[in-house]
């Protein structure tokens, strides 16, 4: 790692600097027009801004040029990396910067990787990004699950599902009402509970595109995969009908074993993460995360 910090340019006419709350309209602007211009800079801007609390006062590191965001390498931060998981924890959302000034890039990862308080996690690096982690020390978490197919079948007997935010915090308690408040207004997030013979099971899922089209759930979260599996068929159903989404993406270590209409995928995109404190694969959640906040 020191040899490719090394190559690092420190000259003092880019500045290297936090993005405070002030910056987070034009770090927006920066990342629709230079990253993805399906979200609107103040979509960008919302999104860095999450909708749990944190003691961390910033939103990542930017580049600065003569008075102009040359570069921006986003950050979510938050002191839990879900249900039962206390840990501080910088998730990696978003890293840009212009051409002509890449020279500086690693600046930003630094700044980073300096972070040493905190676990890091980078969720859906690019296919770039991927290696130079790998270099720097993240390990990949195990994303093999399957793609189900989200048929139309009636529910199993005696199960029910709830949505709506005052349902869902009625039938929720403990770690999980507390992480659902957190989420309920993530732009990025869909939520549900399936009650199965009076078992809750909170399930929050995300809009997936693959190559434009707009046809997949991704599921990030079940509080009880035991619950989920019962309640599945009911949940496709949902999925499709009421968001118009014909298939679910399923990871087996979030959701449990892959129901028998779907097809197993050996691995999905990437997901990584680099733990100070030796915290398994298992530990890591994709709640706090830009998967519930960023709405590409």
């Amino acid at each position: 790692m020191g040899t490719i910090l090394a190559l690092v340019n420190d000259s003092p006419r880019v500045r290297l600097a936090p993005i405070t709350t002030d910056d987070l309209p034009r770090a927006g602007e920066f990342l629709s027009v230079h990253l993805d211009g399906t979200l609107t800079p103040a979509q960008w801007a919302r999104s860095l801004r999450p909708t749990w609390s944190t003691t961390h006062p910033d939103h990542g590191f930017l580049l600065e040029a003569d008075g102009l965001v040359v570069g921006v390498y986003a950050a979510l931060y938050s002191e839990t990396g879900g249900p039962g998981r206390d840990r501080p924890v910088c998730n990696l959302a978003a890293w840009c910067v212009l051409e002509e000034y890449r020279g500086h890039s690693l600046r930003l990862v630094r700044a980073m990787l300096a972070q040493r308080d905190r676990e890091l996690t980078d969720l859906s690096p690019s296919g770039t990004v991927v290696p130079l982690n790998e270099r720097l020390g993240f390990r990949r978490l195990d994303t093999s699950g399957a793609l189900a197919v989200n048929l139309p079948l009636p529910a199993r007997r005696g199960t029910r599902l709830v949505t709506g935010h005052a349902n869902i915090e009625a039938l929720l308690t403990g770690a999980d009402l507390a992480a659902y408040r957190d989420h309920a207004g993530s732009p990025a997030a869909h939520h549900l509970v399936a009650v199965v013979d009076g078992r809750p099971c909170w399930v929050v899922f995300r809009t997936v595109r693959r190559k434009g089209l707009r046809l997949f759930a991704s599921v990030l979260h079940v509080s009880d995969p035991d619950v989920f599996r019962a309640a599945a068929p009911a949940v496709y159903r949902h999925v499709l009908l009421a968001h118009g989404l014909p298939f679910t993406l399923l990871q087996t270590r979030v959701s449990g074993p892959r129901p028998w209409h779907s097809v197993p995928l050996r691995t999905q995109r990437p997901a990584m993460y680099l733990s100070r404190t030796s915290q398994p694969p298992e530990a890591v959640s994709y709640l706090y995360s830009e998967l519930t906040q960023v709405p590409w």
